[in-house]
């Protein structure tokens, strides 16, 4: 419990250090960015959301098992686009449903039958609880809530990046403290800091690229959308595992072979339906101008 809180104390420090210098980087835009441009108590339910998804996620992996796990990571699309229906008023019809549960599918087979026994994710012994079942759950349902709300707040304000950042990162900050200092593990944390200078550096570095991803995961977020953001989240895992066994020379497993060929499919096939209506809208004026120049040549002749 200290580590995993003195980790995520410092990497809310650093996250604030970071954005507040970027602000003083920027005097012409400086106190105008900093201003809160929405309610203080919506940068809170962020921060709040954000604490919970990653105390949820590290407690549950003293109680599940790896199936469990990959399944709850492969599964943040359809968390996703409920809350975008309940918080967004956003409709999603069962096309959209069907596809994100084949990229769920296809991650989840792609990631439980490697070829190599060696690595086989059944080989843990940990065995899953109830408890643990209900810490992923609310895992995705705090994670799905978080890359919402930041989208909800993206569209519904004039909001830069990193003042969004900035308040929540502060909110973050408060709250971590306060149940350092609440819960008495303050002076044991920054003790056991102290005394394992090495565990320091390492969780410095951790939280130095924690904090420089979150400016990428707020940019995904406010340019493309949550569903977007979290469609690369589900897929990155594929695409990291087969790079590793491409570079490495490991085989891959006829499972694999159709778990990513299922994943890549579905990504494909939904932009294609998305981009094929847009061209035929786009062609349509053509065909129509071209109808009536044909049109006022004939009346000409």
């Amino acid at each position: 419990m200290v580590k995993r809180r003195s980790f995520l104390d410092i990497r809310c420090f650093l996250s604030f250090v970071i954005v507040w210098r970027r602000l003083r980087c920027l005097p012409a835009l400086c106190w105008k960015t900093i201003d809160p441009v929405a309610p203080v108590y919506k940068y809170c339910a962020v921060s709040v959301s954000n604490i919970l998804t990653t105390t949820c996620q590290y407690e549950a992996l003293k109680y599940v098992s790896f199936p469990v796990q990959t399944l709850a990571k492969c599964a943040k699309m359809i968390p996703v686009m409920i809350w975008g229906t309940i918080i967004m008023q956003k409709i999603y019809n069962g096309k959209d449903y069907f596809f994100a549960f084949l990229v769920t599918l296809g991650c989840s087979i792609f990631i439980l039958f490697p070829a190599s026994t060696d690595v086989s994710p059944y080989a843990s012994g940990r065995e899953s609880t109830v408890w643990g079942m209900f810490l992923m759950i609310g895992y995705l349902g705090f994670d799905g809530f978080t890359s919402t709300f930041q989208d909800k707040l993206f569209k519904g304000y004039d909001m830069e990046i990193h003042n969004q950042i900035f308040y929540t990162t502060l909110c973050s900050c408060i709250l971590s403290l306060s149940g350092l200092i609440l819960q008495g593990h303050l002076l044991l944390a920054i003790d056991f800091m102290f005394r394992h200078h090495d565990c320091f550096y390492d969780v410095v570095l951790l939280s130095t690229v924690a904090t420089v991803s979150q400016f990428f995961i707020s940019y995904t977020i406010r340019t493309f959308g949550a569903l977007t953001f979290a469609t690369i989240m589900t897929t990155r895992q594929l695409v990291s595992i087969l790079l590793s066994c491409v570079w490495f020379a490991h085989p891959l497993s006829l499972r694999q072979w159709v778990g990513a060929v299922i994943v890549f499919g579905a990504l494909y096939t939904k932009s294609f339906l998305r981009t094929k209506p847009q061209k035929a809208a786009s062609s349509s004026p053509k065909r129509g101008a071209d109808g009536n120049l044909s049109n006022n040549t004939a009346n000409n002749v």
